[in-house]
């Protein structure tokens, strides 16, 4: 799934609001702009910053973990944005958390990749890409 943001902070696509997900993968992270070119219209003179993200069920899995690993209450919000650290979790309630998601999901996270974990969403994008390598 990708989510499109322009200059203007306009969120055209999440994950919510996508009706049927395309699976893309193998794509890292972009920003681009066309400021200098002549050949754009004014109007379409904009940086546009291009992610693809995990796939919503993948997210719905890793919150529930991390909502359990970390006894948090229900009326505290954890989407793909929550960093651990926000919800009080220190390195030893990170290792925990990856522990949870190697049982759920049946994948060996190596430390230097569970290091670069911080938010739900790089808990994720990280499980769908071992599943991927270990499916292929």
């Amino acid at each position: 799934m990708a989510t499109f943001t322009g200059s203007s902070s306009i969120t055209l696509l999440s994950s919510r609001q996508c009706m049927a997900p395309t699976r893309v993968s193998g794509l890292k992270m972009v920003s681009f702009s066309n400021l200098g070119s002549t050949s754009m219209p004014l109007s379409s003179r904009r940086s546009l910053r291009v992610s693809c993200a995990a796939k919503p069920e993948t997210i719905d899995k890793v919150c529930s973990i991390v909502r359990k690993q970390l006894a948090v209450k229900d009326d505290v919000e954890v989407t793909g944005e929550t960093k651990f650290a926000t919800l009080g979790a220190d390195s030893l309630d990170t290792v925990e958390i990856v522990m949870g998601l190697e049982e759920e999901f049946g994948i060996t996270v190596e430390e230097e990749s569970a290091q670069s974990i911080a938010t739900v969403q790089d808990a994720a994008d990280l499980i769908e890409k071992l599943c991927d390598k270990s499916s292929a």
